[in-house]
Parts: structure tokens; C-alpha cells; sequence
């Protein structure tokens, strides 16, 4: 039988597979990766563990990570203990894991759009009902509306987005702890650009000693400047972390990842330094959009979204065509753009201001 004559499951038909247009220009804006690469300590830190762990290839992986979810609890301080860590290829696996083990057929997951657009494709992936209800225009989420939702829907699992994904936006503690405290089953935050946080916004890590059905996601991707090394983890109670042990591959995280996410680790400090940059960087351009008549949204991540146009592709064709890559995938008016090097920001409101003045 042809692959054409095999029956595709009814829910995949017509569907698009995720990611970003990869194009080949000067400077790529468009997928908030962290514009630094590593230093050259944590390279030689990186190349000294991937040949040591090299010789050792013909055996399987820890397929628990223990010393790295040992490293990883650490790392993250809030009295954390290694078996309520979980690692993983990404935080998108460790939240599709999350799916496949707590919702399914009959299930239902829910969040607040716009926002991740990965999130209904772990959803349907998982055979769960997907249900989104809409944000505040300011993309912040009201409270007493996200309290109803969740009291209708009864959903088994809430994502909720902390710096959201493409507003920006962080939630406070009282609105994560009262969503958490409302919702039946689990609520996961995920805090993907959570170092990128402006002062004194918490992170979610705090409420989780009280609240067993909370889980907080987290990547190497972005601060760690390790999105080639697809590193993710999640902090939760030891139970869920259990859960995950039910549905995960066998040897899912490989031993080079393993090594290269501790041997970063080890310089998290310095890793985490460089991001005093980007924080600058986000807030002038912040400034400077404003400065130049466009609707902006504080951000706590390193990405601004930006607006209002009445045709966004055209803008962002013009910016390409400039050498310029940024994000155009919505909310409507609205266009996203990375935080770069000062060199980079500086190209793009160059250009910027000529697409403006066209």
C-alpha cells in the first residue's frame, strides 16, 4: 500500500507543520534566540565534556539525567530537590510529555490566546480537546474572566504562558495562584524567557511548594544560548515528574546533551551577565517605537511586539527586503521582532524608519 493510500488521522488532514520562514538574510530577528553565542570558556568547557563523554558512546545514556536534573534544581534555588526536576529535547517536549500524560481523549487543555502557537499542536498531537479563550487588548489576562472560563471548562490541564509568547507579557503570582487554586487539574507556566524578566517580576517557582498540581517549564534555549543543544525542564511536584517517567522514550535525552546542558550550567553566571545587554537593548527599543508613533507592549522577554498596521506583510517584506527578518505571525496589526545586538537593533531601526517614512 502507498503512503498516499494510508489513512491520515482526520484531525492532522490539511494542517501545517510549525516553524518560521528560514531565510537567507544579514540579520534574522525572528525566532528570539539569543544573538551572543556562547563565550569561549563555555566553549572550551562544552568541547573538554563532549570528548570526555565521547569514549563512553557504545553505552545508552542516564536515561533519569539525574546529574543534570541534580545541576538543574540548583540552578533554580527555590529549595528545589532533583527528583522534581525533569529534563528533556526542549521545553516543547517536556510540554508535549505534560499532554500526553495528563490530557488525551476526553481531555481538554485550555489557555489564553494570543499566545504560543505550539500549544494546540500538542494538543491535537495528544487527542486532547483544545479550548482558547481571548486576552485582554493589552494581551494581560483578566482574572475574574480567566476564573469563570476555567469553572466552565473544567479543564485538565492550563498553559499559561509567563513572559507570554508574542505579547511578552509576565503574570503576577496573585493571578497564577489564584488560577491554580481554581483549576481541577494541572496549570503549567511556562517560563521560557522567565531570565529575561524586567526587576522585581517574580517568577512562579514560588508557589510551588504549596500547590502540587502547579508546574513551572523552563529552556537552555534562550538565556543559556544553547537553542542548537535543544535543552527544556520542568520543575513539579515529584509525582508529576513520575508521570512523565510513563510516557517519555527510552534514552530520550542523550548523553552529549546531558553533558553540554551541565557543562553550561557550570557558567551560568557569566551566561546570565550577558543578558544585562539584552534588557537594555528590549527597553530603548521599547523608546524608540513609541518615539516613533507605534503601539508597543512592555516586555519581559527578549522580543518586543509592535504596531498597529493596517497590513503587516507588507511591512515585514519591506524589512526583508532590507536584509531585516522579523516575526509576522499575528496577533492582527501586530509584527514581533527579536532583541539583537546593539549593531543589529541598530540596522533594524534603520531600516524601520525607512519603511515608516515610505
Amino acid at each position: 500500500m502507498s503512503a498516499a493510500a494510508a489513512q491520515l488521522r482526520p484531525e492532522l488532514a490539511g494542517a501545517i507543520p510549525y516553524g518560521a520562514p528560514q531565510l537567507d538574510v544579514p540579520i534574522r530577528l525572528d525566532t528570539n534566540e539569543n544573538p551572543y553565542p556562547p563565550p569561549q570558556a563555555v566553549v572550551d568547557d562544552i568541547t573538554a565534556a563532549v570528548s570526555a563523554a565521547a569514549g563512553g558512546l557504545n553505552r545508552y545514556p542516564d536515561r533519569e539525567a539525574r546529574a543534570l536534573r541534580h545541576d538543574l534544581a540548583g540552578y533554580l534555588g527555590h529549595g528545589l530537590r532533583s527528583e522534581q526536576i525533569w529534563a528533556a529535547n526542549g521545553s516543547n517536549e517536556v510540554m508535549l510529555q505534560l499532554l500526553q500524560a495528563y490530557g488525551g481523549p476526553e481531555r481538554t487543555a485550555m489557555s489564553f490566546a494570543p499566545t504560543y502557537s505550539m500549544y494546540p499542536h500538542f494538543a491535537r498531537s495528544t487527542g486532547t480537546r483544545w479550548v482558547c479563550h481571548p486576552r485582554r487588548p493589552d494581551f494581560g489576562i483578566d482574572l475574574d474572566t480567566a476564573l469563570e472560563n476555567i469553572s466552565a471548562e473544567q479543564p485538565d490541564v492550563v498553559v499559561l504562558a509567563s513572559p507570554n509568547n508574542p505579547s511578552g507579557t509576565a503574570l503576577g503570582l496573585e493571578t497564577v495562584a489564584a488560577l491554580a487554586d481554581r483549576a481541577p487539574g494541572l496549570v503549567i507556566i511556562d517560563e521560557a524567557y522567565a531570565e529575561f524578566r524586567r526587576p522585581n517580576v517574580p517568577s512562579a517557582l514560588a508557589l510551588l511548594a504549596e500547590r502540587p498540581r502547579l508546574v513551572v517549564t523552563r529552556t537552555m534555549s534562550k538565556a543559556f544560548a544553547l537553542a542548537g543543544a535543544r535543552v527544556g525542564y520542568a520543575a513539579a511536584d515529584p509525582q508529576v515528574v513520575a508521570a512523565l517517567r510513563l510516557v517519555r522514550l527510552p534514552y530520550h535525552l542523550s548523553t552529549l546533551t546531558q553533558v553540554v546542558a551541565r557543562a553550561a550550567l557550570r557558567h551560568s553566571s557569566s551566561l546570565l551577565a550577558q543578558l544585562d545587554v539584552l534588557r537594555t537593548e528590549r527597553d530603548a527599543l521599547v523608546g524608540w517605537l513609541r518615539a516613533a508613533g507605534l503601539s508597543v507592549v512592555d516586555s519581559d522577554a527578549n522580543f518586543v511586539l509592535f504596531g498597529r498596521f493596517p497590513d503587516t506583510r507588507a511591512v515585514w517584506q519591506a524589512l526583508v527586503d532590507r536584509g531585516i527578518l522579523i516575526r509576522d505571525a499575528g496577533p492582527p496589526g501586530w509584527l514581533r521582532v527579536s532583541v539583537g545586538t546593539p549593531q543589529q537593533m541598530s540596522a533594524f531601526r534603520d531600516a524601520l524608519r525607512e519603511v515608516l517614512a515610505g
